[in-house]
């Protein structure tokens, strides 16, 4: 059965307040902190609603200030929050981000968070709102926080295909969070149930062992995604529809902080989809609005709107 699509996205997973770390101090100094908020579905959620499209986000909050405060931003980036619930017997999660000169490192306070205790029961409050969106929007953070939280995330995936709405899957591997046996039994399900798997390279090396991306893309497509798009940084990105595959090389940017950059992708990605680009054209913008996204400091902050993501990419053809 397929419903009437009157949304365009809508997202599962753990929405967190972020402190990210801003100063580089000596070691007599305290470093300095920028209060933000993250969380990589919810990240992805806001960047395809400043891509223009019609977005809401399903999770848990706690009923504190922080939770308040992630209600309020959402209501301010128009994602839609009749789909949120809140739990007074949980506090929202908190991650903290320092930066060094091997990259961004994540700190977590989330053990026990509101999110974590998604239930499969959950899902009466959200039939609708999948029923009605073009996409569903999950990743293995979503699948990883708690067994809950996974039986949860893969119930939304059945219902999502029964009423022919397209699962996106983003392949964020945290290994802090599960062991690797686990995050390979759950997240191959996942993947052999979505439409458009999002993999990193670094994260299905980690995963299947395999290190060329060619091989990875094969991977993904024979466990079952119809359309991957291969994330590879700042080299940009291979997509493939299991019969043609385009590279989309990466832009030259001056990089600060790349702790949302594959959330701001495939959220844009989406959204483009969702437009009606084709793959290609969709992928191309993605990578365009990641490269804006990593000029400035957070997982929201820098994500982009549509008009600087176009200007962006007017001036990158421009010789």
């Amino acid at each position: 059965m397929t419903v009437h699509k009157t949304g365009d996205i809508v997202a599962l997973g753990e929405a967190m307040v972020e402190f990210n770390q801003t100063s580089n101090p000596t070691p007599d100094e305290a470093p300095l902190y920028l209060q933000g908020f993250g969380g990589d579905t919810s990240n992805a959620a806001i960047a395809a609603a400043r891509a223009g499209a019609r977005v809401a986000y399903l999770t848990r909050l706690g009923a504190d200030r922080w939770g308040d405060r992630l209600m309020d931003l959402w209501q301010r980036e128009n994602v839609g929050t009749a789909t949120v619930l809140r739990d007074p017997q949980a506090p929202t999660g908190l991650y903290f981000v320092s930066h060094d000169a091997k990259g961004h490192h994540f700190s977590y306070a989330r053990a026990g968070s509101a999110a974590s205790r998604m239930q499969a029961a959950d899902l009466a409050h959200w039939q609708d709102a999948i029923a009605r969106s073009q996409w569903l929007h999950l990743s293995g953070i979503s699948l990883a926080i708690s067994a809950s939280a996974c039986d949860t995330a893969l119930a939304a995936i059945q219902h999502a295909r029964s009423v022919g709405t397209h699962v996106a899957l983003d392949s964020n591997l945290r290994l802090s969070l599960w062991p690797l046996a686990r995050a390979q039994a759950c997240i191959g399900q996942a993947v052999r149930m979505c439409d458009l798997f999002l993999p990193s390279l670094e994260d299905l090396t980690a995963l299947t062992g395999l290190t060329q991306a060619q091989d990875i893309i094969g991977w993904s497509h024979a466990q079952g995604a119809a359309q991957v798009v291969l994330k590879l940084g700042a080299d940009g990105a291979i997509a493939s529809d299991g019969k043609l595959q385009r590279t989309v090389p990466g832009h030259s940017v001056q990089a600060v902080d790349a702790t949302g950059a594959g959330d701001c992708f495939a959220g844009n990605l989406l959204a483009r989809l969702s437009a009606g680009d084709s793959l290609w054209d969709a992928t191309a913008y993605a990578n365009a609005a990641a490269a804006v996204s990593v000029q400035g400091y957070g997982a929201v902050a820098p994500l982009p709107r549509h008009d600087a993501v176009l200007d962006f990419l007017m001036k990158a053809h421009t010789p």
